[in-house]
């Protein structure tokens, strides 16, 4: 079966991003799954000269070699002001410059959910089109909106309509690998 990662795009302890992606992998029975917790990947900000100077990271180089061996990718984007977080763009900006066609062939499950009605749906758009910029094929993705009232950290996603979509974009997204 086709190995599949998933991760979070934010560094944060408390990431709900994290809860929905750990819940949703969770779910997946017949793959390899590898569930990372970006709070373990800490990356200095990307600029030309930190890169000429230092190279590249012992995590980051890790953290390719794990995107390289899987076939799909699970990623929920956090959103911060209406944008992915510096850290998720910050991350793919590494990413990129170890290796430019790193994503390309990729299978991409992408979600987000935000405390608001909106669940992340500027960040979900906005992380689509820069995974695709890289080669990513994003086959679905899926917002969670008002995630304090639709999530339960024993339960998952409570609400009934949001739960079966999420579960019927998953299974799409399986039978793409």
């Amino acid at each position: 079966m086709a190995k599949i990662l998933a991760f979070a795009g934010s560094n944060s302890s408390t990431s709900i991003n994290f809860k929905l992606i750990k819940t949703v992998s969770a779910d997946i029975q017949d793959h390899p799954l590898q569930l990372l917790n970006m709070v373990n990947y800490p990356f200095p900000m990307y600029s030309e000269d930190y890169e000429r100077e230092h190279g590249y990271s012992n995590s980051l180089i890790e953290l390719r070699d794990d995107i390289e061996s899987a076939a799909g990718l699970l990623i929920a984007v956090n959103e911060h002001n209406g944008l992915p977080s510096a850290y998720f763009k910050n991350l793919i900006d590494w990413l990129s410059r170890v290796d430019r066609k790193l994503l390309t062939g990729k299978q991409v499950y992408l979600l987000a959910t935000s405390p608001g009605k909106g669940g992340g749906s500027s960040a979900l758009r906005s992380g689509q089109a820069l995974l695709e910029r890289l080669g990513a094929e994003v086959v679905v993705s899926f917002s969670l909106p008002s995630f304090r009232d639709n999530f339960d950290g024993a339960k998952g996603i409570t609400n009934a309509s949001l739960k079966e979509e999420q579960a019927e974009k998953l299974q799409i997204f399986l039978s793409k690998l």
